[in-house]
């Protein structure tokens, strides 16, 4: 009886544990598929601002984290022009973020120049990555015409871009755009990790 009683209460402070552990996650910003985001605004590397909805396509926007450091980023540079010319013509405009702590505005505006033909913003503290819950550089998230998630995770599944079985967002935005139910939503995003700013303990 007494052995029992030591295994419900050892049960009991697992699932205590997880359960505990997927508030705090959700505490911290994840954004599940379905969810509609705010119009929200930010500024350019320049200073100017502009908001999701002035910026969205006619089919939606695709947000992609960047990093002016990253080799993985930089691996996937000509991948992400390439995919969003092929994809502003069929209606979805690309929008860059950069949220790493590290990296000033100069360096972000020398960093795009001759580089992305898509807007980028500039997250300030991080907000909007914490607000997404986005963790790596590139990470992306494909909102709909409705700023409804409909896709976040992974380019494709090859950073070196040699042997792509798998273009995850490509398969996304064809679906979508066929009028058919995404099949693969969320994916694993794989990168380097987004510096942010050290907040305060309350």
């Amino acid at each position: 009886m007494k052995r029992k009683s030591i295994l419900f209460v050892a049960l009991l402070a697992v699932v205590t544990f997880f359960a505990s552990t997927n508030i705090s996650s959700a505490e911290e910003g994840t954004f599940p598929i379905g969810s509609k985001l705010d119009n929200v605004t930010m500024p350019d590397p320049m200073g100017k601002d502009y908001s999701l909805n002035d910026l969205k396509g006619k089919n939606g926007s695709l947000i992609v984290f960047l990093s002016v450091q990253c080799p993985v980023v930089k691996q996937y540079d000509d991948r992400i022009n390439e995919i969003a010319n092929a994809y502003k013509e069929k209606g979805i405009n690309f929008i860059g973020v950069y949220s790493n702590r590290t990296e000033p505005v100069d360096a972000v505006r020398e960093h795009i120049k001759n580089l992305y033909k898509f807007p980028v913003w500039i997250d300030k503290n991080n907000v909007f990555a914490d607000k997404l819950g986005a963790t790596r550089t590139p990470e992306v998230y494909y909102f709909n015409n409705n700023n409804i998630l409909d896709y976040h995770g992974a380019i494709d599944n090859d950073r070196s871009g040699t042997n792509i079985t798998k273009p995850f967002l490509k398969n996304a935005f064809n679906e979508k755009l066929a009028g058919k139910e995404i099949t693969e939503k969320e994916t694993r995003a794989f990168g380097c990790t987004i510096k942010r700013i050290k907040k305060e303990k309350m």
